[in-house]
């Protein structure tokens, strides 16, 4: 690695963000215990549910780092109970499809007092990020609440077409098999990046959008006024990570939000969506799966440097290799 890389900031979604930064971390403790990590997150999935401020990806961030993290789901506590959850229910409030595990709900208690007591979501983070030592510097994208709604294309249950339905409920209530024709991110023409936020970018050394969701997490945090435009003009190197392998999502359904802004779902038109650099996009280089090497040419054409390693995170020696092979490229 080289000695001046010290400074690396990642553009974190959830999960496939989290453990991509948690094979950093692992990787940079052996190679450069100096360097230090910054990771601006995505809070365009927050919400408020049960009178508290909901974070998902913050959490799931600060958990998998914070060695907090309920492994097999990849979000939420490990040994969780929901009685909490099933009370409210009893009362017939809350989500039934959205239930919050009673440790995870310490976490939403805690940082909503800390809110309405007056601290941004900033200092509410990182009074959070006191308890679990995540090893870098998380960042929320914007102290302003930001929330992605999608409109649906067909009737479902008590919504209309053309209704407008909160992105958890399009996620996780019906597994994003609905159709819809398009995000609308509400707030955001009142956000601005959160302090910290242009800087962690503009004085970086390296800047990486790791496998996450490319439309509602990375894509979110871009459309941050002034955020794609720190991403073009920072001296630092702008390395991106596949989140397709073999033409299908790591995880989740990214597949639908690709398809929904008209985007193949392969790691050559995710890395085209992106862009170079030099013709006014935001990678200087490119990560893609062995198995799709075969699109090697075709980034190169785009003026996108690319490299094709094993992108599977089995494993933290797995995701360790994939940040090695980030700083290689």
């Amino acid at each position: 690695m080289s000695p001046d890389l010290t400074r690396v900031t990642v553009l974190a979604g959830g999960v496939g963000g989290a453990r991509f930064t948690r094979g950093l971390l692992a990787h940079l403790a052996v190679t450069a215990p100096e360097a230090a990590v910054t990771v601006i997150v995505n809070t365009g999935d927050d919400m408020w549910l049960d009178g508290l401020r909901i974070c998902p990806d913050l959490d799931t961030v600060m958990y998998t780092l914070g060695g907090g993290i309920n492994e097999e789901q990849g979000w939420g506590r490990p040994d969780e109970s929901r009685r909490a959850s099933s009370e409210i229910a009893a009362y017939g409030r809350g989500w039934s499809w959205f239930t919050l595990g009673d440790l995870d709900l310490a976490t939403h208690i805690v940082r909503t007092d800390l809110l309405r007591s007056g601290s941004t979501l900033s200092e509410a983070t990182e009074f959070l990020c006191r308890r679990w030592q995540p090893g870098a510097r998380l960042l929320p994208m914007s102290d302003q609440p930001v929330e992605t709604h999608v409109c649906l294309a067909e009737n479902i249950d008590d919504h209309a077409a053309g209704d407008y339905i909160h992105f958890e409920e399009w996620w996780v209530r019906y597994r994003a098999r609905v159709a819809i024709t398009r995000f609308e991110q509400r707030g955001l023409a009142e956000a601005v990046a959160a302090p910290g936020v242009l800087e962690a970018i503009t004085a970086a050394d390296l800047v990486v959008l790791p496998p996450s969701n490319p439309v509602v997490s990375v894509g979110t945090i871009l459309a941050v006024p002034g955020v794609r435009e720190a991403l073009r003009s920072t001296a630092a190197r702008v390395v991106g990570v596949s989140p397709i392998i073999g033409g299908a999502a790591v995880r989740g359904m990214a597949d639908a939000c690709l398809h929904t802004i008209g985007v193949e779902t392969s790691a050559l038109a995710v890395g085209r969506h992106y862009g170079a650099r030099s013709a006014g996009g935001l990678l200087d280089a490119w990560l893609i799966d062995e198995t799709d090497a075969a699109a090697l040419p075709a980034l190169a054409a785009a003026d996108i440097r690319s490299a094709a390693v094993p992108l599977w995170m089995t494993d933290l020696a797995s995701t360790t290799a994939m940040a090695a092979a980030v700083l290689m490229l």
